[in-house]
């Protein structure tokens, strides 16, 4: 897998919270208000993300998640402004994912949808949602916008053996 510092949302993001949600540190811009010219103003639209080739939200936990936290939900959200409060809209959600998958080095992934282009957002971003209380310990997350997503936990026999 290969990431992008300028498609990275959250970076070792802390998840203390008391049943309650956080939005990325960092939004992505899809507009592009600047015509070819450099003219700003005269782009116009959005940059539709979801089209083309499958792209992935890529939830990396850095740090586990306390047990006393039930559960994390991941949602990919779009808005109006950077700070991701502006009319915000829920583009894919994971659901709620139980606090013993939630181990270091986990990756929870959701799919990009196609549909970002027909919601005239013009910022793109995360949303985190715990339940229970995560007051003993904070879990932290880091979310990238990847193209492929690589799992690392095939093994495979050597084919092989030293006598």
């Amino acid at each position: 897998m290969i990431t992008d510092k300028n498609l990275r949302v959250s970076e070792d993001q802390v998840l203390t919270l008391n049943a309650t949600s956080a939005l990325s540190t960092y939004s992505i811009n899809l507009s592009h208000d600047t015509d070819t010219t450099g003219v700003t103003g005269k782009g116009g639209g959005v940059r539709d993300l979801g089209e083309g080739k499958e792209l992935f939200f890529n939830f990396a936990i850095t740090t586990a998640v306390a047990s006393a936290a039930t559960s994390v939900t991941f949602e990919i959200v779009a808005a109006d402004n950077a700070a991701l409060t502006t009319n915000l809209v829920v583009l894919a959600s994971t659901g709620a994912v139980g606090y013993a998958s939630l181990t270091a080095g986990a990756n929870i992934v959701l799919p990009v949808p196609p549909k970002i282009g027909s919601t005239g957002k013009a910022y793109i971003g995360a949303r985190y949602t715990t339940a229970g209380d995560n007051s003993a310990g904070a879990g932290k997350v880091t979310t990238d916008i990847v193209e492929a997503i690589q799992d690392g936990k095939k093994f495979y026999t050597s084919g092989f053996s030293v006598k």
